[in-house]
């Protein structure tokens, strides 16, 4: 029998249940337009440059919504740029952005399902499991290929090795790539699910129970991840380990299909603001890693290693033949078959159905 318990072993954990309306729980911050209280590089609304980021026009939105509501996660990348140099309220200065604060991508889906946001962010094992149970979304963009930026993080007094994990309580966040990775590591070292307490909770209450010694270890994302290995954490394995056996995972962005269907115009903006801020990683590293450690609340030097863990693609990589062309829909595919042997859906969808959901009309309006 599985072992897992919610919240730290308090409540058992509830599968996603598409009929129910949440009210979306887990957010906690809602904010509107960007952060930074500095000024934006190259922030102008036409797409104008100041040197640090690449020039380039803004694609233009006939008739704009009156609002639009953004699930972010505080994950470091290109998200949090637009974000904190406010490019987008820039863009559409009479529509209201609402930027909330999710702690993982179940509960981005969760909130997608309750109709409450527009765009969200979360990774592909979740995508996979919501489309495999239905959801109405779309993944018109790519914010990062997941690589040392999530791990397995033990202490290193009581574990060593795969098989010191058993018995052992290991928190990650049900329903994330890293709890898809976690099971896809346990998997490919021979240790059973049941063999091993795993503990459902959200990143920072993770940190928190690791610093009270509650837990032996977690597979989590940083910037928690960082911070526990800061203090003494031993990393097992790392989500990069795991890709070169063939479970690459991935943070995606998601909007749903009736969001995309009437505003398209409005997508195709969003995903050229997604590709200027990568973009700016490559022109002006600094300037990229200020915004984002602006929103970590973590200087240019702290987050710098954890942009390094992640890979971050233009809108022209993304609609090659291994992302958005369709390496992308074969990987969801696989990690809705995977998370049906592991029990964790009760079907999978025909391929065809994550071939459709992966979307590339908005990052090759983007190239032109």
């Amino acid at each position: 029998m599985k072992q897992r318990t919610r919240g730290l072993g308090v409540i058992a954990v509830a599968a996603l249940a598409l009929a129910s309306l949440v009210s979306c729980s887990s957010t906690t911050e809602t904010s509107t337009g960007g952060t930074g209280g500095g000024s934006s590089p190259g922030s102008t609304a036409a797409g104008g440059s100041t040197g640090t980021t690449p020039s380039g026009s803004v694609p233009t939105v006939a008739n704009p919504p009156e609002k639009i509501t953004i699930a972010y996660q505080l994950i470091p990348n290109a998200d949090l740029v637009v974000k904190n140099y406010g490019w987008l309220e820039e863009a559409l200065p009479d529509t209201e952005i609402e930027w909330k604060q999710f702690d993982s991508g179940g509960s981005v889906n969760e909130a997608i399902v309750a109709g409450s946001v527009d765009f969200g962010l979360a990774g592909s094992s979740p995508v996979s499991r919501g489309l495999s149970n239905g959801i109405e979304y779309q993944v018109p963009w790519i914010h990062d290929v997941i690589g040392d930026a999530e791990a397995l993080v033990v202490k290193s007094d009581t574990v060593t090795s795969f098989a010191d994990l058993k018995g052992k309580k290991i928190a990650t966040p049900f329903a994330s790539t890293a709890h898809f990775s976690l099971l896809a590591a346990l998997e490919e070292n021979g240790i059973a699910e049941s063999d091993v307490e795993i503990i459902d909770a959200e990143p920072a209450d993770i940190y928190a129970a690791w610093t009270r010694g509650d837990i032996d270890g977690a597979y989590v994302w940083n910037p928690n991840l960082a911070s526990m290995i800061a203090e003494g954490g031993t990393t097992l394995i790392t989500s990069a380990d795991l890709a070169e056996k063939g479970k690459t995972t991935y943070d995606l962005a998601v909007v749903s299909n009736e969001f995309a269907s009437a505003h398209a115009d409005v997508v195709t903006l969003w995903a050229s603001l997604q590709d200027r801020a990568v973009q700016l990683y490559s022109s002006d590293q600094e300037a990229f890693a200020t915004a984002v450690g602006s929103e970590l609340n973590l200087s240019v030097d702290e987050v710098t290693p954890q942009l390094e863990d992640l890979v971050f693609l233009t809108a022209e990589e993304q609609i090659g033949a291994d992302y958005l062309g369709g390496g992308l829909a074969a990987n969801l595919y696989a990690a809705a078959q995977f998370n049906q042997e592991l029990g964790e859906i009760d079907e999978v969808k025909p391929e065809s159905a994550y071939q459709d959901a992966v979307n590339a009309t908005f990052a090759e309006a983007v190239v032109g």
